[in-house]
């Protein structure tokens, strides 16, 4: 089911690529169950919505599960450093210098 907090296909098309990048190496545990647009989409319903993890609702992937990867993200600096590269993007796509400076 999709949320209003859901990535769309077209957003998922610039993320998809970039998370290999960013995102901590795996260390060698069980294969993912879920996708990380699943996971993604978890923790932005959990931003906009503002509720506890325990109350995701249950067509996302497990709470723990969801929580367990954004705390890592979250620790490795990976969630900051892909809003930085989306905004400066975004920045470039409106004609203004990436870093904010003018």
């Amino acid at each position: 089911m999709a949320y209003s907090s859901s990535l769309t296909d077209a957003e998922w098309e610039i993320l998809k690529p970039l998370l290999p990048e960013f995102l901590p190496p795996k260390k060698k545990t069980r294969p993912l169950i879920w996708s990380y647009r699943e996971l993604i989409d978890g923790m932005l319903y959990r931003l906009k919505n503002g509720c506890n993890w325990e109350d995701l609702p249950k067509d996302f992937p497990p709470s723990s599960t969801v929580f367990w990867h954004y705390n890592v993200w979250r620790k490795a600096g990976s969630i900051e450093t892909l809003m930085t590269l989306l905004h400066g993007q975004v920045r470039e796509q409106v004609k203004k210098s990436p870093n904010g400076q003018r």
